[in-house]
């Protein structure tokens, strides 16, 4: 969906901060036009107290409530109305509740994605619409990831590329993507490791990932309100010993459900409040969780549009359901 001022930023952190704070428009049907940037930052926070060890649910004294709180810059350019370039830089700061283990803060890893919308047609009464999404992830700072739950990330490269389908009848819509991550291995500060054997190296083989992303709702210029379902699993690993800290490798998988909205602020349609709210689930149906806290996320956030195109803005008209071409 081509929009000439709307910027919709969905932003969800998974357990231990073990995955990548994802502050990204590459996950919505979302496009900035020619010469447009949207930009703002991003505040959000996330706490758990229960997790699962393997498949087993429990909690640990030793550790209370760890909670994260992240602070990102992120922005979203329209090289063309069907091609933008998107970038996400987090500072993250982790904390628990008891124990010994200290906190950590600091920069963490710079997000860049290519996104393209080849296909945009009419389909019966709505608008069917097809994206391609390529990214990469690489840390800024030398953090320490062998440190979990309390890493701020994992410090591993990685590329991936989604497929995204959306479908929009009236202001109803509805969007599903699928993500396939190539993580780099790591390294850490000892000589050997235990997963399921000894590995007498400090280089980490990290699993790949994928994802499945699903939501619906409304969608106008005014106000985009949707409800989702998230499901991150790791292709490998191992799961976490009884009473034992998490790995980077670990084999994390976790389903989300939650609420994101986003709301036009003013008649120029440039000012935007985006927020929403996540929670960790695990069920049959859902997929399992496995080695992840049972987070719950909170985000909120302000974002502004700059247009450098030369041509004049046409005056600005009640807002109706977003053009698809």
């Amino acid at each position: 969906m081509q929009s000439k001022t709307n910027c919709f930023i969905y932003f969800i952190i998974l357990l231990f901060s073990s995955y990548s704070a994802v502050a990204q428009t590459d996950i919505d049907a979302i496009m900035m036009e020619k010469k447009q940037l949207c930009i703002g930052p991003m505040y959000s926070y996330s706490s758990w107290k229960n997790y699962w060890e393997g498949t087993l649910k429990r909690d640990n004294a030793n550790l209370g409530t760890v909670s994260t709180q992240t602070y990102s810059l992120m922005g979203a350019y329209g090289v063309t109305g069907k091609l933008n370039v998107l970038f996400n830089v987090p500072y993250v700061q982790t904390k628990a509740s008891a124990g010994t283990l200290h906190s950590m803060k600091g920069v963490q890893d710079l997000s860049l994605f290519v996104k393209y919308m080849p296909i945009e047609k009419d389909l019966g009464k709505g608008t069917f619409s097809v994206y391609t999404i390529g990214g990469i992830s690489l840390p800024l700072t030398n953090y320490v990831a062998d440190y979990l739950p309390l890493s701020i990330g994992m410090r591993s490269r990685t590329a991936s590329l989604r497929l995204m389908l959306d479908y929009q009848l009236g202001n109803i819509f509805a969007t599903a993507s699928g993500t396939y991550v190539l993580r780099d291995n790591i390294k850490i500060d000892r000589t050997s490791y235990y997963t399921d054997h000894l590995i007498l190296s400090n280089e980490v083989e990290m699993p790949n990932a994928s994802n499945l992303n699903i939501r619906a709702g409304y969608r106008s210029d005014k106000l985009i309100a949707e409800a989702v379902l998230n499901r991150w699993m790791t292709n490998g690993g191992f799961d976490m010993t009884r009473n034992n800290m998490p790995f980077p490798s670990n084999n994390m998988d976790a389903t989300t459900i939650g609420f994101n909205f986003k709301y036009t602020a003013t008649k120029s349609h440039n000012l935007f409040i985006v927020g929403g709210i996540n929670t960790t689930v695990s069920g049959s149906f859902i997929g399992k969780a496995r080695n992840v806290g049972q987070a719950t996320n909170f985000y909120g956030g302000l974002f502004y549009v700059l247009d450098f195109s030369k041509k004049k803005s046409a005056p600005s008209s009640t807002p109706t359901t977003p053009a698809k071409k």
